[in-house]
């Protein structure tokens, strides 16, 4: 990257740490300025999230590569930090921002006045959530990990209440353990290579000696366990279920992109270490993660079928999208193309927002007492849990007309989805998927088939699931029409209009994917580009050398009839 506009990279990280810290000033009672101040940095981040991703196809940005980066400080590579932008960190950047608006539009109904520092906390996960996606380095990436950590933990608890202090206690011993871990294996592999830079890392890989290989597979392997625990892989998701449906409505809409924090990370190392460059290492760990991401999609969809409320059921369906995405990161590192990894990209993205608008769904369906109230009640008898605790209401707003129609079609179209029926992005994304394992003869048929079976049966328990809950709600319910503010519902509708969009736009949206999976099987551009990156102090020295060389203008001839005048 060079200098200008260049510094757009980091605005991800800065607007929404200043956003969080200018509203720590305002007193708490000044809850409509400080939702003004988040909400404007949301959109903000939005446009800058859709700039970067514009940029990021090969534009000037990244000098044709899709791949742009910029030197914090000015420090040249290897040795200072570098946030890397390409087609998949913009892609989870604008996924970000598309959530976070929502929510925040969705707690303006009055879950924010449930605790103290909602916005700011809310914030600082999105300064985690950004930084995550865009850092280059390891050390970095721990930094912004337990920046989105630290936040969650209080979005997690706010509103109190003894289900959500349980859960959120849980939640905090097990990302702590992650941290741990996480330190751990960073320390094993600094010390094997002497670098945390990821792309020097990439070309480290292959040339490491075999005596050192075995301590460096090690850090990968417990570094790599740190983020599947985030990502909630199977038998390592006891704690997701319970955590995502504690949390406040808004809370857990917008944790349905925690777990593909997770994801993100092992995908981004997983292609850069351990591809199928990386030597005596390729492959490494991608029977593990077809293995796992497997057995978690079938720990999903037993939850989904046992479940007995909307809530956990939401909860399990993250798991089914995430254990899905990890399989497909699995086969890519065992040979599968860029086609089957660009559907698996599109299915995290769609099932994304329909999680999303599922968790914001689930308290205007249980707002009334019967129907799934009931079942709410069942499971966490169920379950050992105690009641969850009715949040306070709003005091104003405006109800909507047709409350019943509005919500069942918003969770017919969040089902349709996850179910991966068509026409919406859930079976465009599974199509991708199953056409990549049948089509390429690299992946090994042995594991291929069964998750081709895998993803067909998810699939119609995903449906039983859900058309059991729409029914004890919409159809077998006493007739009681729940009071829902257009404030709570606006959101769905938005998030069920991205999912539409997505749709509309889904060959053009599919081929980006594959675009973004075909830049990911090249590791060396990604290496080159973020060792190569000129400073700027470097980059003015070349642009004044190369005017220098310029030739000058030739002065232009006189003409001789000019010089005599008019006749």
């Amino acid at each position: 990257m060079t200098a200008g506009l260049d510094h757009l990279a980091i605005a991800p990280v800065l607007v929404p740490f200043f956003a969080g810290a200018l509203m720590l000033l305002y007193d708490d009672r000044r809850r409509r300025a400080k939702l003004l101040i988040s909400l404007g940095a949301a959109l903000l981040l939005l446009v800058i999230a859709i700039e970067l991703l514009i940029r990021a196809k090969g534009s000037a940005l990244s000098g044709g590569n899709d791949i742009g980066f910029y030197l914090l400080g000015d420090w040249a590579m290897p040795f200072g930090i570098v946030l890397v932008i390409d087609r998949l960190s913009a892609m989870m950047l604008v996924l970000t921002a598309l959530l976070a608006i929502p929510a925040l539009i969705y707690a303006a109904a009055g879950w924010h006045r449930q605790g103290q520092h909602f916005h700011s906390l809310f914030q600082f996960l999105l300064m985690g959530l950004n930084g995550a996606f865009l850092t280059g380095d390891l050390f970095n990436l721990f930094v912004f990990f337990e920046v989105l950590l630290a936040a969650s933990y209080g979005l997690l608890l706010h509103g109190s209440g003894q289900l959500r202090v349980r859960a959120g206690l849980h939640y905090i011993a097990v990302n702590l353990t992650a941290s741990l871990l996480f330190l751990i294996g960073v320390s094993l592999i600094y010390g094997v290579t002497g670098t945390l830079n990821m792309a020097q890392l990439s070309t480290m890989v292959p040339l490491l000696p075999d005596s050192e290989r075995p301590l460096f597979h090690a850090g990968a392997a417990i570094l790599g366990l740190a983020f599947l625990i985030k990502a909630g892989i199977w038998p390592l998701s006891f704690w997701l279920p319970t955590a995502y449906m504690a949390g406040a409505a808004p809370v857990a809409a917008m944790f349905a992109i925690m777990t593909k924090v997770g994801v993100y990370v092992i995908l981004r190392l997983s292609m850069l270490m351990f591809g199928a460059g990386a030597g005596a290492s390729a492959g490494f760990g991608g029977p593990v993660l077809i293995a796992g991401g497997m057995a978690t999609v079938v720990f999903g969809f037993l939850g989904v079928l046992s479940a007995q409320g909307l809530g956990r059921m939401a909860a399990h369906l993250v798991l089914v999208s995430s254990g899905t995405v990890l399989a497909v990161t699995g086969f890519a590192l065992a040979g599968g193309g860029p086609e089957m990894l660009g559907g698996a990209l599109f299915y995290l993205v769609g099932s994304t927002l329909a999680t999303s608008a599922l968790f914001l769904l689930l308290e205007p369906m249980s707002r009334e007492e019967g129907g799934i109230a009931a079942l709410l009640a069942l499971t966490a008898d169920a379950y050992g849990l105690d009641e969850r605790e009715e949040d306070s209401q709003p005091e104003t707003g405006l109800a909507i007309p047709g409350t019943l129609t509005v919500l069942g079609l918003s969770f017919g179209i969040c089902m349709i989805v996850l179910a991966g029926l068509p026409p919406l992005p859930g079976f465009i994304g599974k199509v991708a998927i199953l056409q990549g394992v049948m089509a390429n003869p690299e992946v090994p048929q042995a594991l291929g088939w069964p998750f081709v079976a895998l993803l067909l049966v998810s699939g119609l328990a995903t449906m039983i699931g859900l058309v059991r809950i729409g029914i004890q709600t919409f159809w077998a319910s006493d007739g009681v029409v729940p009071r829902v503010l257009a404030l709570e519902i606006a959101p769905v509708l938005v998030l069920c209009g991205m999912i539409l969009l997505l749709t509309v736009k889904a060959d053009e949206t599919l081929r980006y994917m594959r675009m973004t999976a075909a830049a990911l099987y090249r590791p060396a551009i990604y290496a080159e580009g973020v060792l190569n990156a000129p400073r700027v102090e470097d980059a003015a020295r070349a642009a004044a050398a190369a005017a220098q060389q310029m030739p000058a203008p030739a002065e232009p001839q006189a003409d001789p009839t000019d010089a005599e005048g008019p006749q």
